[in-house]
């Protein structure tokens, strides 16, 4: 678990999480507290160091109304991963919890 309940004000990025020994991985964002209407794009980051971010070019964006929970596989990452998170529309900011699933 990466963040157990973060409110998602604008936009949130997950801790940088060393992942050089996995080969493959899984983000799920479940959102505790739901915001029918509200849209939240995720975006899967990856970084040579842990301190500067670009988009995984292999992981499109996903955008997604702030309810249930949504799953983003990512591979070919690296070294780094963290998770940017950002409300794209509506007025009530959901509460997130993010895990980050990882294997050889």
């Amino acid at each position: 678990v990466l963040e157990r309940g973060v409110d998602l004000e604008k936009v949130h990025e997950t801790e940088p999480f060393e992942v050089a020994w996995a080969g493959e991985g899984r983000f799920f964002v479940q959102f505790l507290r739901p915001a029918p209407g509200t849209q939240v794009e995720l975006r899967v980051q990856i970084s040579p160091d842990g301190l500067q971010w670009i988009d995984h070019e292999g992981v499109a964006p996903l955008t997604s109304e702030a309810v249930g929970i949504v799953s983003i596989p990512v591979d070919n990452f690296g070294h780094w991963l963290r998770l940017r998170s950002e409300q794209v529309s509506g007025n009530e900011a959901p509460m997130l919890r993010i895990y980050l699933e990882l294997k050889e």
